[in-house]
């Protein structure tokens, strides 16, 4: 069994935020009205310490009360409302990555592409990222007050935990911006008692998360250098990861290019963070093994939401990945779990940008076909038909089962240096980078898949595009990158069921970004829905 070690995940410190209708974490109200009060708790750096837990436990669980107990996030299933779960709804399954045979209220709209701003699926999104930045947010003001007047000695680690909780925030904020675009807004500076956050329009949060992103990558940044925190929190090379993203789709968030500083970022994370051998084993149940930090000190994974089968259980993050991919005849003991739920797909346009029998990422359950007519077609208590991922296990890279079968040990790689090296080989064909610069990057990719590299005439963007498919499938960055290039919503690509219609079609490109929840927009003044909403 894999031990959580980063922090403690029960909330023990006395303090967490109810996420109101209106998103304001200047709210801040503890969830049992008899706990005592920060300044009674905050006694110690171990009481701060478990404060900053919640903030990375907000990645990882529902709650602290178990994997659907007592959710942080009300009239949200625990499970649909988890963090990277919800995440992984609006970047994949709105995508050609999968395709599900639920039928829960709102949740075919989103592969079909026809969502309204009441969905649940979205409203679980933006509650999920408000309600962790309201989080980051009274850690930073309860840490820079230091209520209880510790010391520099007696809190010697208070800079270096700001900055984490921080970096976490931003995180949070690339989301926002990613997804919704012009948002709520507050820092730790905010009043407490404020009617609600501001609206900031999405080209001034992005000058605001570069900014932030830039000062906690300063030499005098108390943030750990790349690889050098413990197992499953934050550092520099998260932080770059981040920017990097951020210089990446600026011509879409900013309207400007940013292709050179994203490239320059790149090859900073490609040479702290070298590829891994074995693409499957980053997916697997001891993937903390290759994560490069001071506990383990692996290689590829930058940063990782921890997940453990017996500490650290959700319904949502790799339990969801792996679970919800097996159903029907398949083996899921195999997988390292007790049985599938069914019902995840991917569609037949995805599985045929791969060379199946030379390319080590094609990790996929092929006997019931690549065929995907209709949803009816599914049985949902089995979820059969389709190709269906095997990328994520529950077992072990040496072959030995996972100690839990309900839950799963896999954790979720939420940035892999693999990425930074696609990141380049897209801002090459941008002109950000010399282009065989890009086309060395892109072959180290395909080349550790077994794939041959491509030729100069070859290299493409399209080229690109379909290599970050193949690569960073259920990764949470397929819907980004269609948006980057243009074919999320438009008629230049189209998938099974894209825009409702078997053969897919082309959607108004207001799909491109989601929709605010009515029920904040009437509960706050300063927003605004987003065009065409």
């Amino acid at each position: 069994m894999k031990r959580y070690k980063v922090l403690l995940m029960t909330f023990a410190a006395a303090l967490t935020l109810g996420a109101s209708s209106c998103v304001n974490d200047l709210d801040v109200t503890p969830i049992d009205p008899n706990i005592q009060l920060p300044a009674e708790v905050l006694g110690s750096q171990d009481a701060y310490q478990q404060l900053l837990a919640k903030c990375y436990q907000g990645l990882a669980c529902s709650s602290s009360y178990g994997p659907n107990g007592d959710p942080d996030i009300s009239g949200v299933d625990g499970g649909f409302g988890q963090y990277m779960r919800a995440l992984w709804n609006m970047q994949c399954l709105t995508t050609d990555e999968a395709t599900c045979c639920w039928n829960d209220t709102g949740l075919p709209d989103i592969h079909n592409m026809c969502w309204t701003t009441s969905n649940q699926f979205i409203v679980a999104m933006y509650y999920r990222i408000f309600y962790q930045i309201g989080l980051c947010n009274e850690f930073i003001r309860q840490a820079n007050a230091n209520v209880s007047g510790l010391s520099d000695e007696e809190f010697p680690k208070k800079a270096e935990f700001i900055a984490e909780a921080r970096a976490l925030r931003a995180l949070s904020y690339y989301h926002a911006i990613d997804l919704f675009g012009n948002v709520p807004f507050q820092t730790e500076a905010g009043s407490v008692g404020s009617t609600g956050p501001d609206r900031i329009s999405r080209e001034a949060l992005f000058e605001w998360l570069a900014g932030e992103c830039t000062a906690l990558l300063a030499a005098d940044s108390a943030l750990a250098d790349p690889g050098k925190n413990i197992y499953g929190r934050c550092d520099k090379g998260f932080v770059k990861m981040i920017l990097a993203k951020l210089y990446l789709n600026a011509e879409v968030w900013a309207g400007k290019q940013m292709y050179t500083e994203c490239a320059d970022l790149c090859r900073e994370i490609m040479r702290d963070y070298p590829l891994h051998d074995k693409y499957a084993e980053l997916f697997m149940a001891d993937n903390h093994l290759w994560t490069k930090n001071q506990t383990y000190n692996g290689d590829e994974i930058i940063f990782t939401v921890p997940q453990d089968g017996e500490n650290t259980q959700s319904y949502g993050a790799t339990t969801f990945l792996v679970f919800a991919a097996v159903g029907g005849s398949m083996d899921a003991a195999s997988l390292g779990i007790s049985s599938g739920w069914g019902g995840i797909s991917l569609t037949k346009t995805f599985v045929d940008k791969f060379d199946e029998t030379k390319d080590a990422r094609a990790l996929f359950y092929t006997a019931y076909g690549k065929s995907v007519d209709n949803y009816s077609v599914f049985d949902p208590s089995e979820g059969e038909g389709g190709y269906k991922s095997l990328k994520y296990t529950n077992v072990n890279h040496d072959g030995s089962a996972a100690s839990a079968v309900a839950f799963v040990d896999t954790d979720v790689p939420v940035f892999r240096s693999a990425d930074a090296y696609l990141m380049l080989a897209e801002c090459a064909k941008r002109g950000g980078a010399a282009e065989a610069d890009g086309l060395n990057a892109i072959n180290d990719v395909r080349q550790r898949s077994g794939l041959a590299g491509l030729s100069a005439g070859d290299y493409t963007l399209d080229a690109v595009l379909d290599e970050r498919a193949r690569e960073l499938y259920w990764e949470f960055t397929r819907r980004q990158d269609l948006v980057r290039f243009g074919k999320f919503t438009s008629e230049a690509y189209l998938w099974q069921w894209k825009g409702g219609v078997k053969d897919g079609v082309a959607v108004d490109s207001h799909f491109d970004m989601m929709p605010i929840p009515p029920a904040d927009i009437n509960a706050n003044g300063n927003l605004t829905q987003n065009e065409g909403y």
